[in-house]
């Protein structure tokens, strides 16, 4: 089953839901809260602190290294 179907999802939700991977294990691996990482998946507007932002990115980047900050947060 699929989590969030139909649901409205920012670039970085889309982007995990590509990847396969939960929330959870993203917050896990990227040692940022989970509500942090549900926020950044559902609301298009939220833009992280830069300290949150480098975890995040640092944590993309382990997958996908071409992605930068733009592909996810309108700056």
């Amino acid at each position: 089953m699929v989590w969030g179907f139909r649901k409205p999802r920012s670039k970085f939700g889309r982007w995990l839901d590509r990847q396969g991977m939960e929330q959870e294990e993203f917050s896990k691996s990227s040692k940022v809260s989970r509500n942090t990482v549900s926020k950044l998946c559902n609301d298009k507007n939220y833009i992280p602190s830069p300290k949150v932002m480098k975890k995040i990115m640092n944590t993309v980047r382990k997958f996908d290294k071409s992605k930068t900050m733009n592909d996810f947060f309108e700056i």
